[in-house]
């Protein structure tokens, strides 16, 4: 092999040192998320949140809040952005942290305070620009989708597609983030017509999971994609490194 081609083949080895660091940071980050939100929640009586005024505005705590929630966004993205060499990478980055981030959020509540009792209670999952509601579940598949997207997008050399194919599979993608953002909403997009404390004090009686699957089927199509260009050139890898001066080597010249 030519000391182009081995450093090539160095540079496109999965770095996975940085993706460790970074689930441990997501992971620390997780903890401090599940303590800060279960001493709000203590002081606001409301370790579970689905239940009548579940957001009372105690105090300066509703800005708090809500410049909190903006924080922890900027964190995660950030070490997305540290840690990766590219932007792909970095936003693959940022993607692990925010999936390992929020499934160890709910881990460690568990932990903390013995809340959700199950992957379907309800929870606020965010605030910006309302109340989101849902089933713990719904945030954790879209999470695991995260974390097996950045691992692919941070961690393995990328195959060029067709500028149309991409652009295809990404339209796909906010389809579905829309349509996900708008299951999450729904219940306080309605409220909104009477106010903010119809907003504040709404509890959703029921989750659309069907269109919520159909919101995940959709996000998850740059993965699919992702995944299929991975296990193409797995297969086709060892034809690529055949010695030279081999059939395999030759047919691959010719192609």
């Amino acid at each position: 092999m030519s000391d182009a081609r081995y450093i090539k083949s160095f540079a496109s080895r999965p770095d996975w040192v940085r993706w460790w660091i970074v689930v441990i940071y997501a992971g620390a980050m997780a903890w401090v998320e599940s303590a800060v939100v279960f001493y709000l929640r203590t002081m606001i009586d409301r370790i579970e949140p689905y239940q009548p005024d579940p957001l009372p505005v105690i105090g300066g705590f509703a800005l708090v809040e809500l410049t909190r929630e903006f924080a922890t966004m900027v964190m995660l993205f950030a070490v997305g952005f540290l840690a990766g060499r590219t932007w792909r990478a970095r936003i693959g980055y940022a993607a692990v942290a925010f999936g390992v981030w929020d499934i160890f959020y709910y881990v460690f509540l568990k932990m903390i305070c013995g809340w959700p009792h199950s992957l379907l209670d309800w929870d606020v999952l965010f605030l910006l620009p309302m109340p989101w509601w849902g089933p713990v579940l719904a945030p954790v598949l879209i999470s695991l989708l995260l974390i097996f997207w950045g691992t692919l997008a941070s961690q393995f050399e990328r195959i060029h597609s067709p500028a149309l194919s991409n652009l295809r599979v990404w339209i796909l993608n906010f389809t579905g983030v829309a349509l996900a953002l708008y299951v999450f909403m729904a219940d306080s997009i309605a409220a909104s017509r009477h106010g903010l404390d119809a907003i504040r004090t709404v509890l959703p009686d029921k989750f659309n999971w069907p269109l919520f699957c159909v919101a995940l089927a959709l996000m998850s199509a740059p993965a699919a994609q992702m995944f299929r260009q991975f296990l193409t050139r797995t297969r086709i890898k060892p034809e690529i490194e055949a010695p030279a001066g081999g059939f395999g080597c030759t047919r691959n010249l010719q192609n």
